[in-house]
């Protein structure tokens, strides 16, 4: 396969320093390899993290918040001359609960993006097993509807979500607070709540997290369990947890679903805003790194076609002299410096894709972490690609204008 002259002249100066041309390809692919490795951990490492927040935190949480007095009331009395003012205004106490919770989700349920839909109402309760006694929190769900939406059934260690849902009395209770109550599947655990109303109930299972401060304290039962503790009726209901089809959606959907129904609407990122902010730096970091080498890599090309310009600048001036022009001298030197850039992304991209996936077999063995979390995704190695050749370009294309601007007449008067 023939190539034009001024391919051939590229190939031939880039093989007359083979050691050079290989330190400055060998650049760019430590520059890509480590693009591809700094993109699948990151990604990876935000994946689980996000996975893991999902796991326990609905994408939008709708609830009835309490409000700041205002001034309607007296503006119902008073003539429209009036201006009306309230000094240090202070929060309405309300029972928070949903007015008519049923209709609230059937109104939710006909957005096409809702996916599910769970109802929640939530008491603050001590423990009690025998004379051991531990605070903690009592979640009334649908525990079917539940695990829809957080793959409790994933979780549980002993029993099972079904059992919850087959029994009128029953408790799904984390792990850390069965180990401390020194419970078990079929024992017997009293929650008192606060306003002294208490119940005995009877352990159906036992879950595990891998998140300490609900494994310590959390529990699941019943919706009339937590009413009954509470003393409501059965239409008393504190929160609707809603999954949506896009979760990168939630504050948009969110601030619909609150303009819909008239009540609070919080979305996953709003109530996860440290470890956004923790992923974001994580991002930068990552990027500076990358930028950085790849960087270096490009000042590597432009060293070597400067020195293969000193040294062949005699060449160079013979090559205008019969007859190449200024463009044909830019295209060798832009051709050699592409050469490498591809050769050195090519080899990058492999290289890169080897170290991930030889870190993606590292144990961690911690929590729920098996293995060291690794992304792969085919946008990373299309655009490291595009990333070496646009440097490998941009390095060689300062030196092939200065050798574009070689007078032969002076060069070969020299």
């Amino acid at each position: 396969m023939r190539f034009g002259i001024n391919t051939d002249i590229a190939f031939t100066y880039l093989l007359s320093r083979k050691r050079q041309t290989a330190v400055a390809a060998l650049g760019v692919t430590f520059g890509i390899s480590m693009y591809i490795f700094m993109n699948s951990i990151i990604t990876g490492t935000n994946e689980y993290f996000e996975k893991t927040t999902l796991n326990t935190t609905p994408h939008i949480r709708l609830y009835h918040d309490n409000e700041t007095c205002n001034t309607s009331m007296l503006d119902r009395y008073n003539s429209k001359g009036t201006i009306n003012l309230i000094s240090n205004p202070q929060l309405v106490p309300d029972d928070n609960r949903f007015y008519n919770p049923l209709a609230v989700v059937r109104q939710i349920s006909e957005n096409k993006e809702v996916k599910e839909i769970s109802m929640q109402v939530t008491a603050n309760v001590i423990y009690s097993s025998g004379t051991v006694v531990q605070n903690g929190t009592v979640y009334g769900v649908n525990i079917l509807e539940q695990d829809k939406m957080f793959d409790i059934a994933s979780t549980m260690l002993s029993g099972s979500v079904s059992d919850l849902d087959k029994s009128i009395d029953g408790i799904l209770i984390g792990s850390g607070l069965a180990r401390k109550l020194s419970l078990k599947t079929g024992d017997r655990v009293r929650l008192v709540c606060f306003n002294g109303a208490s119940k005995m109930l009877r352990v159906m299972g036992v879950f595990r997290t891998t998140i300490k401060s609900l494994d310590d304290t959390k529990t699941y039962v019943n919706i009339p369990v937590v009413q009954q503790l509470l003393q409501k009726d059965r239409n008393y209901i504190t929160d609707i947890y809603i999954n949506i089809r896009d979760h990168t959606q939630s504050p948009a959907v969110g601030g619909r679903l609150g303009q819909l129904t008239g009540y609070t609407a919080e979305a996953w990122q709003t109530a996860n805003q440290q470890s956004l902010a923790a992923r974001q730096i994580r991002d930068i970091i990552a990027n500076a790194m990358i930028m950085a080498i790849l960087v270096v890599a490009g000042f590597g090309i432009y060293n070597i076609l400067n020195m293969v310009i000193y040294e062949k600048i005699k060449e160079i001036a013979i090559l205008k002299a019969t007859g190449f022009a200024g463009k044909h001298i830019v295209s060798v030197f832009i051709g050699q410096a592409l050469f490498i850039g591809i050769f050195g992304s090519f080899l990058g991209l492999a290289l890169g894709y080897m170290i991930s996936f030889g870190v993606s077999r590292i144990y961690i063995g911690l929590g729920n972490v098996s293995y060291l979390p690794m992304a792969f995704y085919t946008r990373h190695y299309i655009q490291g690609l595009i990333f070496g050749i646009t440097t490998a370009f941009f390095a060689g294309y300062v030196p092939s204008v200065k050798a574009s601007k070689v007078d032969p007449v002076k060069i070969i008067r020299g």
